[in-house]
């Protein structure tokens, strides 16, 4: 027995042998080998690791640049809306709103017809949503601008900067701190610039409800816009508001078709870039730029309607116009400016 044990010990020590060479000091040619192998692991390991670290940086840096692209984007179709106050204001004394609205909505529809393609329910169910937001959002504003001037509606207005954030937060958003305090500024300042005081009318109320329209429209479209093409997106959108002001405006526009002749260049400007290009570049920009920064964002329209009255209309901007277009900057700088340990707002939804 005991030479059959001593016999399987040395098969075991032979094979050894075999493996690590016959020297007397396989032992430590086994602990090399050894240390070898898991040299090798570490170094698998750590070009694994080192590998997924690149990859997650160039996400960071492509998601950085969508964003920038989004916010130079967001940043244009201020300019281009800013550019339809004084056009607007010249148009509607001679045209009616509702006709004006169904021209320009006919024009961008006609336009992005040929993206009617390949639609589903889910696609068709998100436009016509925004499309009805954003049709209220310019009824009630073209209503509203019938009792107060336009300078009270652009302040009131201003304010869907701070309701983006607060419904966001209703909803269990975390909002950063930064956010809130960029809303403030930025709403200071647009008060600043257009607040002329008096009594509060009918025209503020709905101005305040055109405000929460829009803050609606803004999360709504952050929440669908990555879902669908945002050509195809725009297309309903366009088709639907078209349908609707026509039904709106009824056969009115027939009686108005020469006024809109004498306005044809202006009107379609307004068609082709104020309406069709303006809600397809926020459409496109708001896949990469959060609803807050979004809402933040437009509060520069009415630095720039200024900037373009005064080039078109020879309107002056005043002290009170650079204070609060000082403060409407900061408030963009404020919601730039880069995050250490920032305290969040979060709600936490129960179920009952």
């Amino acid at each position: 027995m005991a030479d059959s044990g001593f016999g399987f010990w040395n098969q075991v020590t032979e094979q050894l042998d075999l493996c690590l060479g016959s020297s007397p000091l396989h032992p430590f040619l086994l602990f090399n080998w050894t240390e070898k192998k898991q040299d090798e692991r570490m170094r698998s390991h750590s070009t694994f690791l080192s590998r997924n670290i690149i990859q997650l940086i160039s996400l960071m840096e492509i998601k950085n640049s969508l964003h920038l692209k989004g916010i130079i984007l967001l940043i244009l179709v201020n300019v281009i809306s800013a550019t339809t106050f004084p056009l607007t204001k010249d148009i509607v004394t001679s045209l009616s709103p509702s006709a004006l609205i169904a021209s320009r909505f006919v024009i961008a529809a006609g336009v992005f017809s040929l993206n009617l393609r390949n639609i589903n329910a889910l696609l068709f169910r998100d436009g016509t949503l925004l499309g009805l937001l954003l049709f209220f959002f310019l009824a009630i504003e073209t209503i509203a601008l019938k009792t107060i001037p336009a300078n009270r509606a652009a302040f009131i207005g201003s304010l869907n900067v701070l309701i983006v954030p607060l419904l966001g937060w209703l909803s269990g958003k975390p909002i950063l701190l930064k956010t809130f305090l960029a809303s403030v500024v930025a709403v200071i300042g647009i008060g600043i610039m257009f607040w002329e005081g008096g009594e509060l009318g009918i025209g503020d109320l709905l101005m305040f409800v055109d405000a929460f329209v829009y803050a609606v429209y803004i999360l709504f479209l952050e929440r669908v816009a990555s879902r669908h093409p945002t050509l195809t997106l725009t297309s309903v959108q366009l088709f639907f508001i078209a349908a609707l002001a026509l039904l709106w405006n009824n056969t009115q526009i027939l009686h108005e078709f020469e006024v809109i002749q004498q306005h044809w260049g202006a009107i379609l400007y307004l068609g082709l870039l104020a309406t069709a290009a303006v809600i397809w570049l926020q459409t496109l920009a708001q896949q990469w730029v959060s609803s807050e920064e979004t809402a933040l964002l437009y509060t520069l329209e009415p630095l720039f309607a200024t900037i373009f009255s005064f080039w078109l209309l020879g309107e002056h901007l005043g002290l009170r116009g650079l204070i609060g277009a000082i403060l409407v900057l900061a408030a963009l700088l404020i919601s730039q400016s880069p995050q250490k340990i920032e305290p969040e707002v979060k709600v936490e939804v129960q179920s009952s």
